[in-house]
């Protein structure tokens, strides 16, 4: 047994080898200057360790067993892709990828987040190149990349701790191997150059979730576009065998998208452009204050909506629950005023907490020669004091 305690430095510069009867606690600080394999215990005590990959060469990261670390920082900058990782690694502090990528998708190795984990300094030359497994109930960035290129990935908070989701990007043409060519109506272009995936092995909730977009890599460039309410997750569904809209709230200043409530499925996803309807008259007047009562934003108001009574409305929490829910929207008094409808888990009675809110906003023009669905989101706010 090696056990390294807090305010003690440890280094080797030959290979780390902790064999199948070895058992290695890290309390301290170890600096890993070679490679560095486990088959047997790799844990800690305390949350004071902090493991150091520091190289001037290639460093493989092997093992049979799980190495479990509380706080890790990589830094080799001999090549673009210096840490070959064949083992298992889980993180349950904060991951440091200062410089150098990782990767498991060419070496078969497995990286995890624990709990409360997370990284920092993620960036094009530091990353996960391969697929990164969450467990927890905890919101996640995910630190992974394809062809010396990170993009953001992320998931809100599920309220199941024992909920596990994988995240992988491809900087590859999902065409290939999901047709753009089946796809619902409503959706006119699939982004051709990049795809993430992300499937749940375990837990009872769905998640939110949200892409980035990149002038370099999301093309054609029409699908970024203004307007950006316009730009929408969709995911390839199975079960229908074409791409499908989950929806999305776009964030200008982070240019990243995030759809409004939980997703329906898992698997494949990447960023769309809606088609647009001639709907110019449609506005969205997104603060309601009804407890005034001065005629001015006393419901959730959408200006011209009843020129398009084939409507769905629904709004959402920060946390995902449906707070209201109705078809043909603004007709004799069928409006949002801050109450719920009664048909969810949230009481009617009374008026909601002032707060941000999510809405989606689903419409159809019934004069066109095929019919497809128009569907809008985005924040409301609530003022119910």
């Amino acid at each position: 047994m090696l056990y390294i305690s807090e305010d003690t430095k440890f280094s080797t510069i030959g290979a780390l080898d902790n064999q199948g009867t070895g058992k290695f606690y890290n309390d301290g600080e170890a600096f890993i200057y070679s490679d560095f394999n486990n088959d047997g215990i790799l844990d800690f005590y305390n949350e004071t360790g902090i493991t150091r990959f520091i190289g001037s060469a290639n460093q493989i990261l092997s093992g049979t067993n799980t190495s479990f670390l509380h706080n890790a920082y990589f830094n080799n900058a001999s090549t673009i892709v210096p840490f070959k990782v064949s083992g298992l690694v889980d993180f349950n502090g904060v991951a440091d990828f200062y410089d150098g990528i990782l990767d498991n998708r060419n070496f078969g190795g497995k990286i995890s987040f624990s709990g409360n984990a997370n990284h920092i300094n993620t960036s094009d030359l530091s990353h996960v190149n391969g697929s990164v497994i969450k467990f927890g109930n905890t919101d996640f960035i995910y630190p992974i990349g394809d062809k010396n290129l990170y993009r953001f990935a992320g998931i809100s908070a599920p309220a199941d701790i024992l909920s596990t989701f994988t995240g992988q990007y491809y900087f590859d043409n999902s065409d290939v191997l999901y047709s753009h060519s089946k796809k619902q109506p409503e959706i006119e272009l699939i982004n051709n150059m990049e795809y993430w995936t992300l499937t749940k092995e375990d837990g009872k909730n769905d998640i939110l979730l949200t892409l980035s977009w990149d002038e370099i890599t999301t093309t054609p460039l029409n699908i970024i576009a203004s307007p950006e309410t316009d730009i929408h997750i969709v995911r390839w569904d199975e079960n229908s065998d074409r791409w499908v809209d989950e929806g999305g709230v776009a964030d200008v200043s982070s240019k990243t998208v995030t759809t409004a409530v939980e997703v329906k499925g898992y698997g494949v996803f990447t960023l769309a452009r809606m088609k647009a309807l001639d709907t110019s008259c449609i506005k969205i007047f997104n603060v309601l204050t009804p407890k005034k009562q001065d005629g001015i934003n006393d419901y959730f108001f959408i200006e011209c909506i009843n020129n398009y009574p084939n409507n769905t409305v629904e709004i959402f929490n920060r946390w995902g629950v449906k707070v209201f829910g109705t078809k043909n929207y603004d007709s004799n008094g069928n409006v949002f005023k801050g109450f719920s409808d009664g048909r969810t888990t949230i009481d009617g009675s009374e008026m909601l907490p002032s707060g941000t809110y999510f809405y989606i906003l689903s419409y159809e023009k019934d004069d066109v020669a095929k019919p497809y669905t128009k569907k809008q989101s985005g924040y409301l706010y609530l003022q119910a004091e």
